[in-house]
């Protein structure tokens, strides 16, 4: 097994901006490091650098102590899965799992042995003498795992390799490959743009955008602590509510003015040092909840109407809208084209910036609100999150 290592390293095609632009970044051995960000942030870009598939512009990248810039793919002791599984038609899993081995020329009986340790492993036992065709999504995904497996490598490098897959399906792989890399304890970088992906399956998470790293730290901290807009907005699902801001001192505390709402804020006191300064309030829907049942009274309230209740059975997620303006800057733009929603990119182009916003909270299946309602929102204060709002960076106390 070894560690990845990147060390300033840049990919440029041409005379247009770096599709990977001086990345450093530590993967341990046997580490599951997680890259993910919206299309083009060059996550894929940096896979194949360590795969030796693409040219590396500047910059070294390390398996182990080896360089391994000018090194073909063959010595770099690495596997990859692909999001195509890539699978000969005309051979049996038995013998798909096993070509790599054959074309390294490794003894039949080796073969033997780690093609049927490999088919245990991923339980691919009954289907070694299927053909492809025969198998399901998630078993021709298998195979191709097993393929990698068996080559023994220092490190797995995976593609958005359950893009393929049906949803359900992609929460078993999840799980089965989660748990097979701990098993062999084998170094793995994953790619995915599936954000759920990367914060259930990463020991830890790097979030790139336009080439450069934003944060890599483990899931949980990326999302209790975003270092800035753009990761805050992308970690989470659904997103985390953006609005603008103005921190005021009010009778002898600190809030935040929100349009024609404010909400007190004694729990960040520390904020009263950017009286008169604009923010981005970030708040997650789940710390967003029907007053009526939310079981606490500190007069921490939004009022909103009801425009939409999505009921998810051990949730409802209620949208609502507040007489506040969404946040709109380039970071919110990006994360808005990324998920195709037109009403960010619009504002931004130019159109009239409406007076009101739409958030959602993820509310107790016992709330009674339906559309159309008008409802008083109880908000959880301790977990908001404040933004620069040209900066794009985190506002924290000390």
């Amino acid at each position: 097994m070894a560690s990845v290592t990147f060390e300033g390293v840049t990919k440029s095609y041409g005379d247009g901006p770096p599709a990977v632009d001086g990345l450093d970044l530590g993967i341990a051995d046997g580490e599951f490091m997680v890259l993910v960000g919206p299309s083009g942030c060059g996550k894929t870009t940096a896979l194949r650098m360590v795969a030796g598939l693409e040219d590396i512009t500047d910059g070294l990248v390390r398996i182990g102590d080896r360089v391994v810039n000018d090194l073909t793919p063959k010595r770099r002791d690495i596997a990859m899965v692909f999001q195509s599984y890539a699978l000969y038609p005309h051979l049996s899993v038995r013998d798909n799992i096993a070509f790599p081995l054959k074309i390294a020329k490794v003894s039949k009986g080796e073969i033997r042995g780690r093609v049927d340790e490999a088919a245990r492993i991923l339980d691919l036992q009954p289907y070694l003498k299927r053909k492809p065709r025969s198998l399901s999504g998630g078993q021709r995904q298998r195979v191709a795992m097993g393929r990698a497996i068996v080559r023994q490598p220092a490190v797995f490098l995976m593609d958005e390799p359950l893009s393929n897959l049906d949803a359900k399906l992609r929460v078993q792989m999840r799980a089965d490959i989660k748990k097979i890399q701990g098993n062999l304890g084998v170094t793995a970088i994953y790619v995915t743009h599936d954000q759920v992906e990367a914060m259930t399956m990463g020991d830890r998470v790097a979030v790139m955008r336009k080439g450069e790293l934003q944060q890599v730290a483990p899931p949980q901290e990326l999302y209790d602590r975003p270092v800035n807009l753009f990761v805050a907005g992308f970690i989470g699902s659904p997103a985390m509510n953006m609005l603008e801001a103005r921190v005021e001192k009010r009778d002898g505390g600190v809030a935040v003015v929100l349009g024609d709402a404010h909400l007190d804020l004694h729990e960040h006191s520390w904020l009263a040092a950017h009286e008169g300064r604009s923010v981005v309030l970030g708040i997650r829907p789940e710390d967003l909840e029907d007053a009526a049942i939310a079981g606490r009274d500190d007069g921490a309230r939004l009022r909103g109407r009801v425009e939409l209740r999505e009921a998810l059975g051990s949730e409802v997620l209620v949208h609502f809208t507040v007489p506040a303006r969404q946040a709109v800057t380039e970071d919110m733009r990006e994360l808005a084209e990324d998920v195709g929603d037109d009403r960010v990119v619009g504002q931004l182009a130019g159109g009239e910036q409406p007076t009101s916003a739409v958030l959602v909270g993820r509310f107790s299946p016992r709330t009674r609100v339906v559309e159309g309602d008008t409802v008083d929102v109880a908000v959880d204060r301790r977990a908001l999150h404040f933004f620069d709002p040209e900066t794009g960076l985190a506002i924290r106390g000390v």
